[in-house]
Protein backbone atom coordinates (compact mmCIF):
# COMPACT_ATOMS: atom_id res chain seq x y z
CA UNK A 1 0.00 0.00 0.00
CA UNK A 2 3.10 2.31 0.64
CA UNK A 3 4.12 2.43 -3.23
CA UNK A 4 0.47 2.80 -4.27
CA UNK A 5 0.46 5.88 -2.09
CA UNK A 6 3.78 7.23 -3.15
CA UNK A 7 2.67 6.56 -6.80
CA UNK A 8 -0.29 8.42 -6.59
CA UNK A 9 1.52 11.52 -5.11
CA UNK A 10 3.32 11.55 -7.71
CA UNK A 11 0.38 11.80 -10.05
CA UNK A 12 -1.16 14.12 -8.14
CA UNK A 13 1.84 16.12 -8.95
CA UNK A 14 1.53 15.28 -12.92
CA UNK A 15 -2.15 16.30 -12.29
CA UNK A 16 -1.35 19.50 -11.07
CA UNK A 17 0.37 20.36 -13.86
CA UNK A 18 -2.02 20.20 -16.45
CA UNK A 19 -6.01 20.92 -15.01
CA UNK A 20 -6.99 18.37 -17.51
CA UNK A 21 -6.24 15.39 -15.77
CA UNK A 22 -7.35 16.56 -12.42
CA UNK A 23 -10.59 14.47 -12.66
CA UNK A 24 -7.85 11.58 -13.76
CA UNK A 25 -6.38 12.14 -10.08
CA UNK A 26 -9.42 12.37 -7.99
CA UNK A 27 -10.47 8.98 -9.50
CA UNK A 28 -6.96 7.48 -8.41
CA UNK A 29 -7.31 8.42 -5.20
CA UNK A 30 -10.81 6.87 -5.11
CA UNK A 31 -10.00 3.97 -6.52
CA UNK A 32 -6.93 4.14 -3.81
CA UNK A 33 -9.45 4.35 -0.79
CA UNK A 34 -11.33 1.47 -2.14
CA UNK A 35 -8.55 -0.64 -2.79
CA UNK A 36 -7.80 -0.40 1.24
CA UNK A 37 -11.79 -1.17 2.27
CA UNK A 38 -11.93 -4.32 -0.54
CA UNK A 39 -8.45 -5.56 1.20
CA UNK A 40 -9.15 -4.83 4.78
CA UNK A 41 -12.56 -6.88 4.20
CA UNK A 42 -10.41 -9.83 2.28
CA UNK A 43 -8.16 -9.73 5.35
CA UNK A 44 -11.38 -10.17 7.94
CA UNK A 45 -12.82 -12.75 5.67
CA UNK A 46 -9.45 -14.17 5.83
CA UNK A 47 -8.82 -14.45 9.08
CA UNK A 48 -12.58 -15.53 9.80
CA UNK A 49 -11.74 -18.57 7.13
CA UNK A 50 -9.35 -19.84 9.86
CA UNK A 51 -10.78 -19.02 13.05
CA UNK A 52 -13.86 -21.40 11.95
CA UNK A 53 -11.83 -24.20 10.92
CA UNK A 54 -9.85 -23.84 13.77
CA UNK A 55 -13.33 -24.01 15.69
CA UNK A 56 -14.12 -27.23 13.66
CA UNK A 57 -11.00 -28.76 14.14
CA UNK A 58 -11.50 -28.01 17.80
CA UNK A 59 -15.40 -29.53 18.13
CA UNK A 60 -13.78 -33.06 15.88
CA UNK A 61 -10.94 -33.65 18.28
CA UNK A 62 -14.17 -32.91 21.26
CA UNK A 63 -16.15 -35.46 18.76
CA UNK A 64 -13.12 -37.96 18.74
CA UNK A 65 -12.95 -38.01 22.45
CA UNK A 66 -16.55 -38.49 22.83
CA UNK A 67 -15.99 -41.31 20.83
CA UNK A 68 -12.88 -42.84 22.69
CA UNK A 69 -15.16 -42.26 25.98
CA UNK A 70 -18.15 -44.21 24.59
CA UNK A 71 -15.76 -47.02 23.67
CA UNK A 72 -14.62 -47.37 26.90
CA UNK A 73 -17.54 -47.83 28.55
CA UNK A 74 -18.96 -50.33 25.63
CA UNK A 75 -15.15 -52.18 26.56
CA UNK A 76 -15.83 -52.12 30.28
CA UNK A 77 -19.42 -54.00 29.76
CA UNK A 78 -17.69 -56.41 27.41
CA UNK A 79 -14.98 -56.81 30.20
CA UNK A 80 -17.72 -57.10 33.08
CA UNK A 81 -19.65 -59.89 31.30
CA UNK A 82 -16.29 -61.80 31.23
CA UNK A 83 -16.11 -62.25 35.05
CA UNK A 84 -18.01 -63.48 37.61
CA UNK A 85 -19.79 -61.15 40.64
CA UNK A 86 -21.09 -62.28 43.93
CA UNK A 87 -23.17 -59.22 43.70
CA UNK A 88 -25.59 -59.84 40.78
CA UNK A 89 -27.43 -56.30 41.58
CA UNK A 90 -24.22 -54.48 41.84
CA UNK A 91 -23.12 -55.81 38.29
CA UNK A 92 -26.41 -54.80 36.45
CA UNK A 93 -26.05 -51.81 38.45
CA UNK A 94 -23.08 -51.15 36.88
CA UNK A 95 -23.41 -52.52 33.48
CA UNK A 96 -26.92 -50.14 33.14
CA UNK A 97 -24.87 -47.36 34.05
CA UNK A 98 -22.04 -48.23 31.52
CA UNK A 99 -24.92 -48.66 28.85
CA UNK A 100 -26.43 -45.30 30.04
CA UNK A 101 -23.29 -43.40 29.53
CA UNK A 102 -22.29 -44.85 26.73
CA UNK A 103 -25.70 -44.15 24.81
CA UNK A 104 -25.14 -40.51 25.85
CA UNK A 105 -21.73 -40.29 24.76
CA UNK A 106 -23.37 -41.35 21.29
CA UNK A 107 -25.97 -38.97 21.06
CA UNK A 108 -23.52 -36.24 22.23
CA UNK A 109 -21.39 -37.49 19.42
CA UNK A 110 -24.10 -36.60 17.00
CA UNK A 111 -24.36 -33.27 18.25
CA UNK A 112 -20.93 -32.53 18.29
CA UNK A 113 -20.63 -34.22 14.17
CA UNK A 114 -23.45 -31.35 13.44
CA UNK A 115 -21.45 -28.58 14.80
CA UNK A 116 -18.42 -29.44 13.51
CA UNK A 117 -20.13 -29.71 9.74
CA UNK A 118 -21.35 -26.10 10.65
CA UNK A 119 -18.37 -24.96 11.21
CA UNK A 120 -16.90 -26.35 8.20
CA UNK A 121 -19.71 -24.84 6.22
CA UNK A 122 -19.17 -21.06 7.72
CA UNK A 123 -15.06 -21.28 7.09
CA UNK A 124 -15.84 -22.59 3.66
CA UNK A 125 -18.44 -19.35 3.21
CA UNK A 126 -16.03 -17.20 4.62
CA UNK A 127 -13.20 -18.83 2.45
CA UNK A 128 -15.52 -17.80 -0.66
CA UNK A 129 -16.06 -14.38 0.64
CA UNK A 130 -12.60 -13.99 0.87
CA UNK A 131 -11.75 -14.94 -2.34
CA UNK A 132 -14.15 -12.29 -3.77
CA UNK A 133 -12.74 -9.58 -1.98
CA UNK A 134 -9.18 -10.97 -3.15
CA UNK A 135 -10.39 -10.99 -6.79
CA UNK A 136 -12.30 -7.59 -6.59
CA UNK A 137 -9.17 -5.93 -4.88
CA UNK A 138 -7.15 -7.35 -8.01
CA UNK A 139 -9.44 -5.31 -10.43
CA UNK A 140 -8.99 -2.17 -8.30
CA UNK A 141 -5.56 -2.45 -8.41
CA UNK A 142 -5.42 -2.90 -12.29
CA UNK A 143 -7.75 -0.03 -12.22
CA UNK A 144 -5.36 1.91 -10.51
CA UNK A 145 -1.96 1.26 -12.58
CA UNK A 146 -4.07 1.66 -15.54
CA UNK A 147 -5.23 4.89 -14.79
CA UNK A 148 -2.54 5.94 -13.66
CA UNK A 149 -1.33 5.30 -17.52
CA UNK A 150 -4.05 7.96 -18.28
CA UNK A 151 -1.63 10.68 -16.33
CA UNK A 152 2.10 9.49 -17.49
CA UNK A 153 0.28 9.34 -21.62
CA UNK A 154 -2.51 11.75 -21.50
CA UNK A 155 -4.55 9.34 -22.83
CA UNK A 156 -8.22 9.44 -21.15
CA UNK A 157 -8.63 5.93 -22.83
CA UNK A 158 -7.05 4.13 -20.00
CA UNK A 159 -8.55 6.33 -17.68
CA UNK A 160 -11.88 4.96 -19.23
CA UNK A 161 -10.27 1.37 -18.71
CA UNK A 162 -9.41 2.26 -15.49
CA UNK A 163 -12.79 3.22 -14.21
CA UNK A 164 -14.74 -0.08 -15.99
CA UNK A 165 -11.79 -1.98 -13.57
CA UNK A 166 -13.02 -0.14 -10.84
CA UNK A 167 -16.71 -0.76 -11.35
CA UNK A 168 -15.90 -4.41 -11.94
CA UNK A 169 -13.98 -5.40 -9.06
CA UNK A 170 -16.60 -3.33 -7.01
CA UNK A 171 -19.14 -5.52 -8.44
CA UNK A 172 -16.96 -8.71 -7.34
CA UNK A 173 -16.65 -7.39 -3.80
CA UNK A 174 -20.09 -6.71 -3.50
CA UNK A 175 -20.89 -10.13 -4.37
CA UNK A 176 -18.58 -11.24 -0.99
CA UNK A 177 -20.28 -8.91 0.96
CA UNK A 178 -23.95 -10.66 -0.04
CA UNK A 179 -22.62 -13.86 0.68
CA UNK A 180 -23.19 -15.55 3.72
Amino acid sequence: MGDELSELQENAEHGREDNSLAPISVTMAIIAVLVAVVSLLGHRAHTEEVLMQARATDQWAYYQAKNIRRHNYEMGIDLLSLGEFKDKAAEEKIVDKYKEEAGKANKDQAEIEEQAKDLEKESAGAGNRADRFDLGEVFLEIALVISSLALLTRKRIFWYIGIVSTVAGLCVAVTGLLMR
